[in-house]
């Protein structure tokens, strides 16, 4: 039972009746039902035929909303927000590569500074070799 509550998490789980992505959103079914006509929007349909909406396809068909609001055709809306998750997208690589760097930087530091103690050890066996062989050339 807890697993099945625990997938309600994953923003992709299709939960949400249509009459109530309506009501969440703030629109008319027939809105929603135009958002999968025209290929925009694709809830997930149950055995009898019923859309299910995700929490990210809520989001998806709210941002829509906005940008239709706002006097933008819908081929334009659509296009708006492709172009905002491939720059979300592209924010993430980013970051990801920032913290990779980051952590590549501090293993490169921390390597570094094993080097220069290791070479002060090298440095001081080196000296002591050198006293000892001095020691072992002098006359008794």
């Amino acid at each position: 039972m807890t697993d099945n509550l625990s997938r309600l998490d994953d923003e992709d789980y299709p939960a949400v009746s249509m009459g109530q992505a309506a009501e969440l959103l703030g629109v008319q079914p027939a809105f929603l039902r135009s958002l999968d006509t025209s290929g925009v929007l694709h809830p997930h349909r149950t055995d009898g035929g019923h859309r299910r909406y995700s929490r990210r396809q809520l989001a998806h068909a709210a941002r829509l909303r906005e940008l239709l609001d706002e006097g933008h055709t819908l081929v334009s809306a659509q296009t708006i927000l492709d172009l905002e998750h491939r720059l979300d997208d592209s924010d993430s690589a980013l970051r990801r590569s920032d913290d990779a760097r980051r952590h590549t930087t501090a293993e490169l530091d921390t390597a570094r500074a094993d080097l220069r103690t290791r070479t002060d050890e090298l440095a001081a066996a080196r000296e002591q070799i050198s006293e000892l062989t001095d020691r072992l050339g002098e006359p008794d």
